[in-house]
């Protein structure tokens, strides 16, 4: 069967019909909120330098979004998250991921234990810049909703 419209991997004779599908991996995405119309973004160790970015994980064997999200606010940056509102769905193609971000206030006292973020930024809303891909989308919508309008950050 040859690849339809959408790319599918498939066999390369006319003869056979399977195709592999490669399913998206669900991932988890939290605009944090902490205090007043400001949000922390985070630098994750294996990034480059000066890449900064939303609190993500991957959803694990039977949990919900929901609760992945708040859980991995706690993991990675030892806050106490509350969900506000579901931001939206948006796909990270290079990585085959579903993104499903939501906007978490959060209180605490902010702690890095966890091996993942080494550095975060705490930024108000009129300061942030969002990137061209999935998160920094759901980044971008939650302002918007706000009545910001930030400005693109291109990848370098």
């Amino acid at each position: 069967m040859a690849a339809g419209p959408l790319d599918y991997n498939t066999c390369t004779s006319e003869a056979c019909s399977f195709v592999q599908y490669e399913n998206p991996t669900p991932v988890v995405a939290a605009v944090v909120e902490y205090g007043p119309e400001q949000v922390i973004l985070a630098h994750n160790k294996m990034w480059p330098k000066g890449w900064f970015g939303l609190i993500t994980g991957f959803v694990e064997k039977y949990e919900n979004p929901e609760y992945t999200v708040i859980r991995e606010v706690k993991e990675e940056i030892g806050l106490d998250g509350k969900i506000v509102e579901f931001i939206g769905h948006y796909t990270f193609k290079r990585m085959n991921q579903l993104i499903i971000a939501y906007h978490v206030q959060a209180e605490g006292n902010i702690n890095l234990e966890d091996d993942e973020i080494d550095e975060i930024k705490i930024l108000p809303f009129d300061k942030v810049k969002y990137w061209p891909a999935g998160t920094g989308y759901a980044l971008r919508d939650l302002l918007r909703s706000k009545g910001y309008n930030p400005e693109e950050r291109p990848f370098n």
